[in-house]
């Protein structure tokens, strides 16, 4: 038995999950082999990072890179925060137990690296001190997009093209080219909410592609239909765009004109927010005509280019 250690009965597995560091983010030098990051300070070393220098940093159950505290047994066998919590403070190497003892050597050898994004392959090609890259990556702009298929638990991500092309030939979506729309919504029992009717539509327009939502939900007590429009890009560009929604009929008349809202907001995120053209379902139901048995509501809309 190592000295100062204490066998542990059991070895509990742990999940893969990763701490949120706020550590300030930095910035790198151009020179030949690195490119600026858009983020500010300076490493003092560089250090070609190797697959020898990724196992090091590795904490060896969840798989991801370790950040400070990273802890020790009296072994020597490392771990995260995350996964010491998990294990109850026993090793799962040697079944030590692990104390609060610090690996400063390594937390110090950290310091030293400056890494690429794991996001090279998408496009960026910033260079981030150890402890930056984690947060960075949380927010490139070339970190993959989901599924912005609502109504399923599609885990499927990527950059664009592939998921204009995931919607088209695993959802089945339909697939319009123009900025101007007119389509024709039909339920035939408007008073079920519980499972969400709703609908969606891709639309290629000035060379991007944008989603159209409609669906029922509830606003509290209230039942509603709700349209609004989602930009398959990130934040910025949708900034870019607008976009009018209209729906109307015995002489009234509801419009909408907003900003698409990006897929890196979940589908949820934009519905809750209410930001988009809201009908209240009596309405839609007057809209639709007849006896307001069934839904039947035509909305049109059109997409712009900001100048």
């Amino acid at each position: 038995m190592a000295p100062g250690g204490s066998a542990c009965k059991e070895v509990v597995e742990s999940v893969p999950t990763v701490v949120d560091y706020d550590v300030a983010t930095t910035k790198i030098d151009s020179n030949p082999t690195t490119t600026r990051s858009s983020v500010g300070f300076i490493g003092k070393h560089r250090v070609h990072s190797n697959n020898g220098v990724y196992e090091l940093l590795e904490c060896p159950l969840c798989r991801n890179l370790m950040h400070p505290p990273i802890h020790q047994c009296p072994n020597g066998h490392t771990l995260c925060l995350n996964c010491k919590i998990r294990v109850h403070n026993c090793c799962p190497l040697c079944w030590y137990d692990l104390g609060n003892i610090r690996c400063l050597a390594l937390e110090k050898f950290a310091e030293s690296l400056e890494l690429p994004c794991k996001y090279q392959s998408l496009g960026c090609h910033d260079i981030f001190p150890y402890y930056s890259k984690l947060k960075h990556e949380q927010h490139c702009r070339f970190r993959p997009y989901n599924c912005p298929y609502a109504g399923s638990d599609c885990s499927v991500t990527g950059d664009i093209p592939i998921l204009v092309a995931h919607l088209k030939d695993n959802h089945k979506v339909d697939m319009h080219d123009g900025c101007t729309f007119n389509h024709r919504y039909v339920n035939l029992n408007p008073y079920e909410v519980e499972n969400a009717t709703w609908m969606l539509t891709v639309f290629n327009c000035f060379g991007k592609h944008f989603c159209l939502h409609f669906e029922a939900f509830q606003i509290g007590v209230a039942h509603v239909y709700m349209a609004f429009l989602r930009f398959m890009g990130d934040v910025k560009e949708a900034k870019m765009f607008g976009y009018s929604l209209e729906v109307g009929a015995n002489g009234r008349k509801l419009i909408w004109q907003g900003i698409p809202r990006s897929i890196r907001d979940s589908h949820s995120k934009v519905r809750d927010s209410q930001d988009g053209l809201i009908i209240q379902r009596n309405l839609a139901l007057f809209f639709s005509g007849g006896d307001r048995q069934e839904l039947k509501l035509r909305v049109t809309g059109r997409i712009w280019k900001e100048e």
